[in-house]
């Protein structure tokens, strides 16, 4: 089912070892243009620290009209008032987190390059469902590697969401739009982008205007 929108998903880094930096960080890459949700991913840390990320991150997002998702941990999702959770294939099922989270939660799936598994995700509740990686990311140990098709053929068939993650820069993120992602989630193409996140997340929105016109115009030309 055609979806006419494509945004911009921000992850974090897997480490914020100077929480107040990258807090004013946040801020002006959130001020510089559209972004839909930021999913705090914090890796090989204690509850404490996701704990404190969240206290001083999600304001900085709910401000700038963002949704905080928060990674692998629905239970501390729903006792810090997150929007939503991003659940893997080996992490707490998506039943068991929507209990924890409650119906109006926001609740996506990673799926890596499976159809199939989107769809079990999607017929399941599911919010969106994740493909990747896409391109060679040194932000996580990639476990498959998926081609943009899926990104269309899931666009033409169903109707949740899909987001686009994995290696994600501002110079190879159009092809993946123009092929149907929802969502571009990225983290070290805005965190670690040569000019600054403000200008990463200017980029992107700029980009990501150029895929959905051309994505608009092949839609159109194939409409009854």
């Amino acid at each position: 089912m055609y979806h006419a929108h494509c945004r911009l998903y921000l992850i974090t880094p897997p480490r914020l070892d100077d929480l107040p930096a990258f807090a004013r960080s946040l801020d002006d890459a959130l001020g510089a243009g559209d972004v839909a949700a930021l999913q705090i991913r914090l890796k090989d840390v204690g509850d404490e620290k996701i704990e404190a990320a969240v206290a001083v991150l999600a304001p900085i997002a709910q401000k700038h009209g963002v949704a905080v998702i928060l990674n692998d941990r629905p239970d501390l999702a729903a006792r810090l008032g997150c929007d939503g959770v991003h659940v893997g294939q080996e992490d707490t099922p998506l039943a068991e987190a929507r209990r924890l989270m409650g119906k109006g939660a926001m609740i996506g799936v990673t799926c890596h390059d499976s159809r199939h598994l989107a769809m079990e995700a999607a017929e399941a509740g599911a919010d969106y469902v994740a493909f990747g990686a896409f391109f060679d990311t040194a932000t996580k140990v990639a476990e498959t590697r998926a081609d943009v098709e899926v990104l269309s053929i899931w666009q033409e068939v169903m109707e949740a969401p899909c987001v686009a993650i994995g290696g994600i820069t501002v110079e190879n993120c159009r092809p993946l739009v123009e092929a149907g992602a929802d969502f571009i989630a990225v983290s070290a193409g805005v965190w670690g982008h040569p000019q600054g996140p403000p200008a990463a997340v200017a980029a992107f929105n700029a980009e990501i205007a150029e895929g959905l016109k051309v994505r608009d115009a092949y839609y159109a030309s194939i409409a009854p």
